[in-house]
């Protein structure tokens, strides 16, 4: 039997059958679940650190989350030293955005939006604040 991801891929999602339509259902059946898509659509590649943070959910409930995703070819992963990076697989990005087009002015989605950027500000500033703290090191030496 061939898995999901395999078959999304070879298709490329412009038409499925209801055993794959039904598993691609069930992983956008859940709130949580939809909220990382969400996040990943709109924003990008994430760390599960990262989707923590935003969405303010524990380690186990990202995981558990992301792993549903993954087994339903949906979610891809690569790593970066000790970091795994999570994003949405090409051949299914457009019908999950067709999907959450509908859900675009959500409150929670929104949110989670908003947070990400807070989130993503204070990381940028953290790291300009290394930089200048590096740079002042230098020219004090």
């Amino acid at each position: 039997m061939l898995k999901l991801g395999l078959i999304l891929k070879i298709m490329r999602l412009t038409r499925f059958n209801l055993k794959i339509g039904t598993q691609l259902m069930k992983a956008l059946g859940d709130e949580s679940r939809i909220r990382i898509l969400h996040l990943l659509l709109n924003k990008g590649p994430m760390t599960i650190t990262d989707l923590e943070h935003v969405l303010e959910f524990t380690q186990t409930k990202t995981s558990r989350h992301i792993s549903y995703l993954k087994h339903s070819g949906i979610v891809s992963y690569h790593k970066i030293d000790h970091w795994v990076i999570y994003a949405l697989k090409e051949e299914v990005y457009e019908v999950i955005n067709k999907i959450l087009e509908f859900l675009e002015k959500d409150n929670q989605l929104v949110k989670d939006l908003e947070t990400y950027e807070v989130l993503y500000t204070n990381r940028e500033l953290a790291k300009n604040k290394i930089s200048a703290h590096k740079w002042q090191a230098l020219i004090h030496i």
